[in-house]
Parts: C-alpha cells; sequence; structure tokens
C-alpha cells in the first residue's frame, strides 16, 4: 500500500455535480474484490444490513423494513468499511517482531490499518521496543494487577467509540460501575454531544423523533451541516423516495457537496442511465457558524409571516412568547454579515418552511461542533416546535449519526453523566451502589491524563489519539498512562502511543461468527432512527485467537473485580441472552428485549415526543430556548476552518486516497479556500502551506505542515481541510458551551509558506498570539463577511 505519496502531485479536478452512479458500484466491487477476494465478496455483501445478516459498521441509517429491503442494501462507503474490516490480510506476532514500534509510527495511518487484521493478544512490556504475543490469561492478570494497584478508581479511563454492540456497551458500563467509576467518555463526546444535550433540554429526549416513514412523507427536509453522498450514502436512496412523492429539499452547508445535489441510483436505471434525481432546491452556502443566526431569522420571518401551529404552541410548548419576541428584535445586518448571505436568499428558503405542513429538519457535525452548537441545536427545535413539527408524521428533528452504535451505547449506560434513574435500576438489578458524581467526558478525560490524574486507559473500539482534539496533548497524555489496552481489529495510531504498559486485545468483527459456550451468538445495535435489531456475522474468524468484545469485557471484569457484587460475568460471556435479560431489567424502553430483537428487523424504541406528544421536561412541555447570536471574530489574515471527511475515509479510518466528489485524486493534505481569501493572503491555487492556530493565552502553537492550496467554492473567509490530518489544529479548551464537545468546525488559522515558519511547533515565537474572540450580537461583524 502507497505511504509515501507528496501532496504537490495530487491531481485536481472539477467537483462532481452528483453522487453515487455507476462510479460507485464500480469501486464498491474493486474494493471488496482486492481487499476480500470473491468469495468473500459475495458472502459478506450480500448479508450486509439485511434481517438476518450483520449490520454495516460505516454509519447508523436506519434500515428500511425486512419486507422493503433491496438485495444489495449497502452503500460504496458501507463496502469499503467491510472489505477492511473482511480483508485476507494479518498482522501477525511476526509482523510485529518485524517492526519496532517507533518504526511502525513512521507510517501513514492509511498504511496502518492495511496491515492487516491483527491475530493474536500482545503486550509491550516497559522499555521494550516490540509488541509481543502474550495469552489472554496473563492479558487479563496483567490489566486486573494493574487496576488494583490505582489509587483509586477514578484514575482509569473506559473509552468507548460507537462500533460497540449493545450487550458489549452494556457489559462495560456494568465493569466500570462496579469498579467504582463513572469515567466512560465516549466517541459521541467530539460528534453528537452538543445534540443529546440540546433535544433533552428542549424535547425531554436526546435522539431523533423521525423514522423512514416520515422522511418518505415529508413536504420539506432541511439538510443542514451534513454530507449525506459521503458520510451515510445510504440516505440519498430515502431523499430520493422523497423527492419522488414531492418532497422539497432545502440545503444549508459551506460547501455545495454533491450528494446534496444530485443523485445517481446506481439500483434504478435512471440513475444508470439517466439523468438522476435532482435533490436540493435551494442551496444556502452559509459562512462557517453562521447557522444560528439563520436559524433565527427563519424563526423571524415565520413570526413575521404567522406562519404557526398555535393549537400546538398552546397545548405542548412553554416560553413561545418570550421566544416570539427574541426573534422579533432580530438584526438584520448581523444576520447577513455573519452567515455570508442576502435577506432575499433567507427569505426565499423561509417561504419553503412557511409553504410546509410536514417539515424534517437533519443535521450532523456541521452544526454540533461550534461554541454555540448547543443553541444552535436548540434553535432547531424551536423552529419545530413553532411550527407544530413534533409528533406529526412526515415531520420532525433528526440528527444523523455516524457511528454504527453510538446512540445505542448511550442508550446501554455508556456515558459519563448517567441519569440517576438509570443507575438506581443497576442498583436493583445487580445489587451495588454505583458511583452517582459524574465522570469524565473525552476532554476532561485528556486533561486528567494531562495532568497525572489518569494513569490507566482503556479503549473498547476506536482510535483514540487521531479522533480526538489537539493531537500533540492527546499524545503526550495517552503516553504518560501505567498501562493503556485498546481492544481493536487492525493497527492504528493509538495502538503506538503506548502506556509504560500497552496491551492490544484483537476482537471480533462485525463480520464474523461469534461462537461462545452456549453456540453461536447474536449481538444487537440501535440505529439514528431508535430502531433496535439483530447483527450476524457469517465468516469464520481472522483467527482462533481472537475474542468477541463481551469475552474479552467480562474476562477483564473476572481478573479485576473476582466475586465482588456477585456479578456473574461467566454466565453473561457464556450466552449474550443473559446480558439481554439484564438489559429488559434495566434500561428504559426495553422491556421484553430478548423476544423483540429476534423479531425480523427488531423493534423501535419509546419516544414521548414522537409517540404521544408528551415532553419529560422541566415545563413538561417543548421548550423554546432564547439565545443570543455570538459572533466568531476571526482576526485579519486569518480564516474559519471546518475539519471534514474525504469520500474514501470513514472517520480516522483513511481506505484511500481518493476523494472524487471534491476533484481531489492522490493526496490527503489539502487546504480547501475561496479564490480571494487565496489572493488576500499572497498565495496562488497549487502553493504549498503550513496551516497554524494557538488559542486565548495558551502559548502552544497548534501545527499542521505540508498542505496544499486548492482554489474551491466556499464562502469568503472559510476553509475546509480533511481530519485527523488537522486535529492537531484544534485546542483542546476549545469546546461548545454545555456539551464539551470540541469545535472541530470552528478552528481560527493563519497560513505560512511551508516551511518558512519554525516548525518546532510549541516553541514557535514568530507566531503572534491571537484566540477567537466571542461576543455578542452588538459586535460588529468580521469585515470578510460583510
Amino acid at each position: 500500500m502507497r505511504d509515501d505519496y507528496d501532496e504537490r502531485d495530487v491531481k485536481v479536478g472539477e467537483p462532481k455535480e452528483w453522487a453515487a452512479g455507476v462510479p460507485g458500484v464500480a469501486v464498491a466491487l474493486k474494493r471488496s474484490y482486492e481487499h476480500m477476494g470473491l468469495v468473500r465478496t459475495a458472502e459478506t455483501l450480500r448479508e450486509l444490513n439485511q434481517a438476518e445478516g450483520f449490520d454495516c459498521m460505516s454509519c447508523a441509517w436506519p434500515d428500511p423494513d425486512p419486507g422493503h429491503r433491496k438485495i444489495a442494501e449497502f452503500c460504496e462507503n458501507g463496502a469499503k468499511a467491510v472489505a477492511e474490516e473482511a480483508t485476507r490480510d494479518r498482522a501477525t506476532p511476526e509482523f510485529f517482531a518485524r517492526h519496532r514500534i517507533a518504526d511502525l509510527a513512521g507510517h501513514s495511518e492509511m498504511w496502518l490499518g492495511q496491515q492487516g487484521r491483527i491475530t493474536h493478544p500482545m503486550v509491550k512490556h516497559p522499555g521494550a521496543a516490540h509488541y509481543t504475543p502474550i495469552d489472554w490469561g496473563d492479558a487479563f492478570t496483567l490489566i486486573g494487577e494493574q487496576l488494583a494497584s490505582l489509587g483509586s478508581p477514578h484514575e482509569a479511563i473506559f473509552y468507548t467509540s460507537g462500533r460497540a454492540s449493545n450487550e458489549a456497551a452494556f457489559v462495560y458500563q456494568l465493569f466500570a460501575r462496579a469498579f467504582g467509576t463513572n469515567n466512560l467518555p465516549d466517541c459521541s463526546n467530539m460528534c453528537h454531544e452538543s445534540t443529546s444535550i440540546a433535544l433533552q433540554e428542549s424535547i425531554g429526549i436526546g435522539k431523533a423523533s423521525v423514522t423512514l416513514d416520515d422522511i418518505h412523507n415529508a413536504e420539506l427536509i432541511i439538510l443542514q451541516g451534513q454530507n449525506p453522498g459521503t458520510n451515510h450514502p445510504r440516505m440519498l436512496t430515502e431523499l430520493e423516495t422523497a423527492k419522488r412523492r414531492g418532497a422539497k429539499i432545502l440545503t444549508i452547508n459551506p460547501l455545495r457537496e454533491a450528494g446534496l445535489m444530485n443523485f445517481h441510483n446506481p439500483q434504478a436505471p435512471r440513475g444508470v442511465v439517466g439523468r438522476g434525481t435532482e435533490l436540493s432546491d435551494l442551496h444556502l452556502p452559509i459562512a462557517i457558524n453562521g447557522d444560528l443566526a439563520l436559524l433565527q431569522a427563519f424563526g423571524a420571518l415565520l413570526v413575521e409571516w404567522d406562519a404557526l401551529d398555535h393549537d400546538f404552541i398552546d397545548r405542548y410548548a412553554h416560553g413561545f412568547d418570550d421566544w416570539k419576541q427574541h426573534v422579533a428584535a432580530l438584526d438584520w445586518d448581523v444576520v447577513t454579515s455573519v452567515t455570508g448571505l442576502s435577506r432575499e436568499q433567507i427569505t426565499e428558503a423561509a417561504q419553503m418552511l412557511r409553504r410546509s405542513n410536514a417539515t424534517v429538519f437533519c443535521w450532523a457535525m456541521g452544526l454540533t461542533q461550534h461554541r454555540n452548537a448547543v443553541a444552535t441545536i436548540k434553535e432547531v427545535v424551536n423552529l419545530a416546535l413553532a411550527q407544530g413539527n413534533i409528533g406529526k408524521r412526515g415531520a420532525g428533528v433528526m440528527p444523523v449519526r455516524g457511528h454504527s452504535n453510538v446512540q445505542g451505547d448511550r442508550t446501554m449506560g455508556v456515558w459519563e453523566r448517567a441519569p440517576q434513574h438509570f443507575l438506581d435500576a443497576i442498583e436493583r438489578e445487580f445489587g451495588f451502589d454505583p458511583p452517582r458524581e459524574n465522570g469524565w467526558d473525552t476532554v476532561d478525560s485528556i486533561r486528567a491524563m494531562r495532568d497525572g490524574k489518569a494513569r490507566f486507559f482503556l479503549g473498547l473500539g476506536g482510535n483514540f489519539v487521531q479522533s480526538a482534539p489537539d493531537t500533540a496533548v492527546t499524545a503526550e497524555a495517552l503516553a504518560d498512562m501505567s498501562m493503556t489496552v485498546h481492544i481493536s481489529t487492525k493497527i492504528n495510531r493509538s495502538h503506538l502511543v503506548c502506556g509504560d504498559t500497552a496491551l492490544i486485545l484483537p476482537t471480533l468483527g462485525r463480520t464474523e461468527n461469534d461462537v461462545q459456550a452456549s453456540g453461536e451468538q447474536f449481538v444487537s445495535v440501535e440505529d439514528t432512527a431508535c430502531a433496535v435489531h439483530a447483527s450476524r456475522g457469517p465468516l469464520k474468524p481472522a483467527s482462533k485467537y481472537l475474542r468477541s468484545e463481551v469475552a474479552i469485557l467480562t474476562g477483564i471484569a473476572e481478573a479485576t473485580l473476582g466475586e465482588r457484587h456477585g456479578i456473574d460475568w461467566t454466565a453473561m460471556r457464556k450466552d449474550y441472552a443473559n446480558i439481554r435479560t439484564h438489559i429488559s431489567r434495566v434500561v428504559a424502553g426495553c422491556e421484553g428485549y430478548e423476544v423483540n430483537v429476534r423479531r425480523p428487523g427488531g423493534f423501535i424504541l419509546p419516544h414521548p415526543p414522537r409517540d404521544s406528544r408528551t415532553f419529560q421536561t422541566e415545563w413538561g412541555r417543548g421548550e423554546f430556548a432564547l439565545s443570543p447570536i455570538e459572533i466568531l471574530h476571526v482576526p485579519e489574515g486569518h480564516l474559519l476552518l471546518q475539519t471534514l471527511r474525504s469520500h474514501d475515509q470513514f472517520n480516522t479510518t483513511i481506505y484511500g486516497l481518493s476523494d472524487r466528489y471534491r476533484g481531489i485524486e492522490g493526496g490527503r493534505r489539502v487546504v480547501f479556500l475561496h479564490r480571494d481569501d487565496i489572493a488576500a493572503l499572497g498565495f496562488d491555487d497549487g502553493d504549498m502551506v503550513d496551516l497554524f492556530t494557538l488559542w486565548g493565552g495558551d502559548e502552544r502553537v497548534r501545527c499542521a505542515l505540508n498542505f496544499r492550496i486548492v482554489e474551491y467554492d466556499v464562502p469568503r473567509g472559510s476553509a475546509a481541510a480533511y481530519y485527523p490530518e488537522t486535529n492537531t489544529l484544534v485546542p483542546l479548551d476549545s469546546t461548545a458551551l454545555h456539551s464539551n464537545c470540541p469545535t472541530y468546525k470552528s478552528v481560527v488559522i493563519s497560513l505560512a509558506a511551508a516551511g518558512t515558519r519554525d516548525h518546532t511547533c510549541p516553541d514557535v515565537q514568530s507566531q503572534q498570539s491571537v484566540g477567537s474572540d466571542w461576543t455578542h450580537k452588538s459586535h460588529p461583524a468580521p469585515e470578510h463577511l460583510s
């Protein structure tokens, strides 16, 4: 696999105007065949997202009812994800013997991921240069001894990615709480935490109120801060269905992504030889972080036109009069300067809301990863409440999750701030009082490791170092641990940032058959529409030494806790039905879990606002929120950067070097800029630059080196570049109010010609210390957004 590309050789073509089509099929099949071969490709793809098959690990998009699924119920990126996991390549003990840890660290993330499945549990002992094999029993003993040596249970951090099954997540949180801590950070802390907080406070539940049926029957669908063509391509099929039933689609995003514009459905003749389906009826190229102002402008116009559902407001909402007065006082000069949009553009979009009797609001990271993200999402809810679009067919709020079971992990209790009723249920079921104080989320966990308050880190899946903000700080913090443990399928960067002792525990993947003492097992997951269903892998495990996530976690629990609290970890490992029995008695809405999840297609969890217009909020109603419009002042000569995925990756997993929808081939270190900003900063398209940022009074400079400038259709003052390469630019303390979610979409950067500044980032003296300056709407907007 290529590991030595040069961004100066990147090929830049015209961005595409449509997504999927024959090229999507061709790439999916080519990658599948290269990694898996013909037989394994057939064995896996035919079972992917089927009612009796296994759940795709590349997104959380809901499945159609079992009777309405296609033979090929997957997208290009789903096929890539399966091919990555079901690859025939293997990273054996001999591989680790050939490669020192320091040597592996010199390779790219893409190269590391494509060395194959890890076949044996591996350990790095203190002072060692290599990972070496270790027996499972010895690995569990090492972990148990380390945990027992801690001065407090709170010195341990138990991190979870969104790939873990419900069964594994439930066991994991039970183990952490039985050990004595709520330090259960997860990937949701870095993506949709702002959504969870905003929706919980506004409607009483932090989840979508929308099903696929609502998407199909909507009159208007608003796609805001998301890119379905790359991040959840199966959504395009449902958007096409909605369009053909008469729905309008409003898209709001700094970049005019191909997947927002047109869909060539490769499973329909019109998508293969025809013109496809036009998706966006109107696109607003909003400036980064202009969404709160835009949404309030929509509200002001709806109030002015009296395009409101007064019956719903009177019966089900609280705080409307205050919100009405708030948006009526809107300063339009602030709105147009912050959004980069004209009043005419905003009014045209608001007219779409005015004419719609059933609106679905969809959003993703483009809304959640800003300082004002919680306020922005509450403003989405304000609009839904104002027009009665909660608890109505064809309407509702729909945060679109990325990880396949990140929502299920939270439902199962993986949360540093678990509600008291959940902890009460744990106590009733297992007979011990779990810790009641809140634990550390992801950002606070990094701070704790950095400050010497934590000594042990266990990661259930994921690539913590590459997904977290402030990469250098995160890596330094993780390397200071007494022990790091990663439950993984393949090598990633986090394995190479070792504590004094480091372990890699190889686990079964979604594609693989799981057999325990009682026989063949299945696991369950929850999608973004609150549907829970079973997942069964068809393949023989990549190695006889692999263990399931449940088996690994129960083994660690037994080695650490022994018979403490009388929890029967062995029974849960032997038969996952025992875990599901516990779930049915602990997790609200999961009564009869074992029976319900075995049904084809599973079951849908209750959602009071959707089901009965019942709101478990402070006032027992949907809550209108008041939020001042804040302006992020970007100093002269700086830009506001958003991080994003290429089309050839899933989160931190890099499949290849092709972002064909944006016209980029052969590299990743590119920064997309408006032509006027390129000229104003004294550069030309194609120049190589280094990116720098500072944060407030923090004198540590962050830098990302050797990026090629690509002229692109982005708003003035805005920039975009791929993560994880640019996560190093996100200061650890730059987080969203109330949710503590890192501000990956609001990074103030400066550019310098490559190699012209001192690249020892913590010691750079030539960069003047500047930070983002947030103020309320009475302050002037940045000139470049006027």
